[in-house]
């Protein structure tokens, strides 16, 4: 039986150095995540599991692992995006884990930090000894950031900040958050806010149906004081976390990847022993047909993503052509998984299987970071030249 990544013979594409690391993380989750996922997914990650996650994640060199510095492993873009997939094929909430504290929180410190603030914070987030969280959506602004509300005003040489921020990942387990916020000059800015600062509290959002093996939060900031050098210094526009959440993307183009290979492999196992009529459901021309279609899908993904990264490892990768990435992988992962559902049938449902795990994942990883419709007219405006935001 083929492996559905190896219809292509594709691993030929791949250096020595990035197979050798797309394997200790796929060790990882096989030897950490995978036996405890149903029970994180039912009864929802606990701190304390977060915190476990990352002091190994970080042991293993993954947290901000394609930044250099500050106890960084400076990494590829394409060894940062295959370290994703192999995460998310064990659950797109361990993958977030590991995206948000090195793509957005890490990121944001590393690119627009002062050289204070890196050595202060980087390290320690580097070895999984503190976390980070990042601060942009807002209940009422999400696909569109220009529009916050949460504002940053002068007291002499203080900030105060008053705000509330929404879905959040790592958010209540968070040391340090990265918030941002419109200033009385209208710029938008990037704030450091540590946990515990008077009138800043990030309660846990419960009740979940997707992301349950993730921590996500609201943020919010009642009259929040921060010294002048809680400031991020070196951005004061929507650059800054739009630049943050392009380097997230990237990540989620591989990603979702493995959560649509791992519902995959799971449902060519299950047809190969399920019994349908004394016969094995795997012989049945329509569940072949849904197979070979799915991997085809899932093949092109790969491809698709594997020259994205090579197009960041030499500098020239824009952002229409992560929107592309993004669109396309996250969409046809979140097909695979439930079409991959429906070959398991009434089992598809349970947690014994991953598929509608997965797909419950993928429900949020198709609207964060841009929902699709924003990634549509993000590639609509590369091509027309004409922007349809507003």
């Amino acid at each position: 039986m083929t492996s559905p990544l190896e219809l292509l013979s594709v691993d030929h594409l791949l250096s020595e150095e990035e197979r050798d690391l797309r394997d200790a993380v796929a060790h990882f989750v096989d030897d950490r995540v995978r036996p405890s996922i149903a029970d994180w997914y039912e009864d929802g990650l606990s701190e304390s599991a977060v915190r476990e996650l990352a002091l190994e994640a970080g042991k293993l060199g993954l947290l901000g692992m394609h930044l250099t510095g500050y106890g960084c492993a400076g990494t590829n873009a394409v060894s940062y995006g295959l370290a994703c997939m192999e995460l998310e094929a064990g659950d797109s909430g361990v993958r977030s884990l590991v995206s948000v504290q090195g793509s957005l929180a890490m990121f944001a410190i590393w690119k627009f930090g002062s050289e204070e603030q890196k050595q202060h914070w980087l390290p320690g987030m580097a070895a999984g000894e503190l976390i980070g969280c990042f601060g942009l959506t807002e209940p009422d602004f999400g696909s569109n950031p220009a529009g916050m509300r949460t504002r940053a005003r002068r007291d002499g040489d203080d900030w105060v900040l008053d705000g509330t921020k929404m879905w959040i990942t790592n958010g209540s387990v968070a040391d340090v958050a990265v918030v941002w916020a419109r200033c009385d000059d209208d710029k938008v800015r990037g704030f450091l806010v540590p946990a515990g600062t008077p009138g800043f509290t990030a309660p846990k959002i419960g009740k979940k149906l997707s992301l349950r093996a993730s921590v996500t939060s609201e943020l919010v900031l009642e009259g929040v004081r921060l010294p002048a050098s809680a400031v991020l210094p070196e951005v004061s526009s929507l650059r800054g976390p739009l630049s943050c959440l392009n380097e997230a993307r990237f990540g989620i183009v591989f990603g979702a990847l493995g959560a649509a290979r791992d519902c995959l492999a799971a449902a060519i196992s299950y047809a190969q022993t399920r019994e349908v009529f004394d016969r094995p459901l795997a012989s049945f021309q329509l569940t072949q047909a849904k197979l070979a279609d799915m991997a085809l899908e899932l093949q092109k993904g790969y491809l698709l993503a594997l020259h994205l990264g090579r197009l960041k490892d030499a500098g020239t990768l824009r952002p229409e052509q992560v929107s592309l990435g993004k669109l396309n992988n996250v969409r046809e992962a979140l097909a695979i998984a439930r079409e991959c559902r429906t070959i398991l049938g009434a089992n598809g449902i349970t947690l014994e299987y991953p598929v509608l795990r997965h797909a419950n994942n993928l429900e949020s990883v198709l609207t964060y970071e841009g929902t699709s419709e924003v990634h549509q007219l993000v590639i609509g405006q590369a091509l027309t030249g004409q922007s349809a935001f507003s």
